[in-house]
Order: structure tokens, then C-alpha cells, then sequence
């Protein structure tokens, strides 16, 4: 990607100021987790069973343990690599608990954690053809991240995403112990996940509404999770539930914050709920669709 700067009707070449040690890139991104990824930091250089995990998070929205790794050096097998610590995290969930627990003085039990939503990030100034090849599976609980850094502090964060087509791991990993250990218990979810044993008529009133969320800007995107499907612009926008004879949607707005001349949406701000945001409807139909994408808008 090339950056220029525009002024006075000129554009100048922004020239790339490299990282020049792994340090650089981890104190970036545990110094604005939050705003960079959306997780909470647990702990930075936490170690376990001799292993060292750079940065340990937590995703508050999965409920769920997210372990981090900064590489500038691209002669990486980030397969590997992110099975093991995988492995290394299911395998020792106690530790990961305590470790929770003792540094943010919190009382969160196992049973409070899915596990089926842990996943290693890889962060990097540049990854291989071969590296991107090998992640490129639909369910394969690896992702990677570029970063670059430019001068006048100008900074660039892209997460690379798999492909449409993306096929699944769990063949491959079948006949390997400790990767199917991995596969059968960490589970990607993907819409077909959430369309299935749906009606025609269902998935088609989700789609349309999908496709309008996606028009609304660009670079929005969708991210299956558990038990709702989440689009996203930097953060949650909105969440929809795909019910048996309609959708479900939330709305990532606090209460009040939402103007809703027809007040069609629900306050559920005092209401345990799936999605992010205070606010819910229940559609059956398109009729409202544009005033809908009106209100979902705002929390672009």
C-alpha cells in the first residue's frame, strides 16, 4: 500500500519508517489493545510451562482467552507456532483463570470462559505468500495482522483476510493428535453456521439485510461469532440473530444515544441479551429496511 500526503492540490510519497525491533510493535499494540482489536490486556510476557506468550487478552465480547505474537523476522511456520500455544492454553485453562483473575482482581471461573473462541494473532510488518497460504482456512483459529509504520507517525494496522472460499482444516488435521485435540474443541464459526436449518425465506430477508448494512460504508465487516453474526467498522455497529421465522437485530449504541423518531427499537439495556448495544428489534420484513440502515448508521 502506498500513502501520500495531499495538500495544495500535491500529493508527496509517504516513505515507511521500519520497526526495528519486535519491542516497538508489542508496546504499540498493548499500549491501545483496546482501540486497536477490542480485547482487554491480561498480562504482557506471561509465561507458562517454559513457554513465553507476548501479550495474553481477553475478549470481553466471546468471552474467551486470546494469546498474541509480534514477529518481524517473516521465516516463521505461524501454523505451528499458533497449534501449539492453542494446545498449550487448552490444556492448562486453570493457569490462564488464576492468571486472570490474580492480575485484574477479577473472580471469573471456567465455566465463565469459552473456550471454543480461543485464538492466536500473529502481528507482523509483512508475512510470506506461504504463511498467508497456510491460514487461509475457514475454521482455523490463527490470524494474522500487518502492521508498517511511516514517518510523521503514521501508522497502518490491516488484518488479513481469508479468502471466500476458504476450505476447512479439520481433514488435515485429523490424522495429527494434538491438532485435532485443537479442531474439535475450538470452533470458527461462519454464517453457514447460523443459516443452517433455516427457511429460504429467512435467509434471504438476512441477506438483504446484510448486503444493505454493508452498502451502508465501506470496509465494514462481518464476523460470525457464537450466537450472533457481528458487522463491524473498527468496532461492532450491529448484531443480528438469526431466528427461526425472522432476525434479531442490536444496535452498539448506549442507551440514549439512539434517535428513533418511529421508536422501533426495543431498550434492553436492563435486559440480559446476545448482542452488543442497548437496542433490539425483531424483523419479519423489509418495510422498514431503509429506516432501519437510518438508525444503524449512527453507530458508524
Amino acid at each position: 500500500m502506498n500513502l501520500y500526503l495531499y495538500s495544495k492540490n500535491k500529493v508527496k510519497s509517504v516513505k515507511e519508517n521500519p520497526f526495528k525491533l519486535e519491542k516497538e510493535i508489542q508496546s504499540i499494540f498493548e499500549n491501545n489493545l483496546n482501540d486497536i482489536t477490542g480485547l482487554q490486556i491480561v498480562k504482557s510476557e506471561f509465561t507458562i510451562k517454559n513457554k513465553r506468550v507476548d501479550t495474553l487478552a481477553y475478549d470481553k465480547v466471546s468471552n474467551a482467552f486470546i494469546i498474541i505474537e509480534y514477529k518481524r523476522s517473516k521465516n516463521i511456520s505461524v501454523v505451528d507456532q499458533g497449534f501449539t500455544y492453542l494446545s498449550l492454553m487448552l490444556e492448562n485453562k486453570a493457569d490462564f483463570i488464576v492468571e486472570y483473575n490474580e492480575t485484574l482482581k477479577s473472580s471469573i471461573k471456567r465455566t465463565d470462559v469459552d473456550w471454543s473462541q480461543t485464538r492466536v494473532i500473529f502481528v507482523s510488518t509483512g508475512f510470506t505468500e506461504n504463511q498467508k497460504t497456510a491460514t487461509n482456512f475457514k475454521d482455523i483459529a490463527i490470524e494474522l495482522w500487518e502492521i508498517k509504520r511511516y514517518e510523521n507517525n503514521l501508522i497502518s494496522i490491516n488484518q488479513i483476510k481469508k479468502s471466500k472460499s476458504a476450505e476447512s482444516i479439520k481433514p488435515i488435521t485429523a490424522t495429527n493428535a494434538m491438532l485435532n485435540a485443537v479442531t474439535s474443541e475450538i470452533k470458527v464459526y461462519t454464517e453457514e453456521d447460523h443459516t443452517a436449518n433455516k427457511s429460504d425465506e429467512i435467509i434471504e430477508l438476512y441477506e438483504t439485510y446484510r448486503n444493505a448494512i454493508t452498502n451502508l460504508t465501506d470496509d465494514i465487516e462481518i464476523e460470525p461469532k457464537k450466537l450472533y453474526i457481528a458487522f463491524k467498522k473498527n468496532k461492532n455497529i450491529a448484531d443480528i440473530v438469526i431466528l427461526k421465522k425472522g432476525l434479531k437485530l442490536f444496535i452498539n449504541l448506549s442507551k440514549g444515544n439512539l434517535n428513533d423518531p418511529k421508536k422501533l427499537m426495543r431498550d434492553v439495556s436492563n435486559t440480559g441479551h446476545w448482542g452488543n448495544g442497548d437496542y433490539e428489534l425483531v424483523i419479519k420484513n423489509t418495510d422498514d429496511l431503509e429506516y432501519i440502515m437510518s438508525l444503524i448508521k449512527q453507530a458508524i
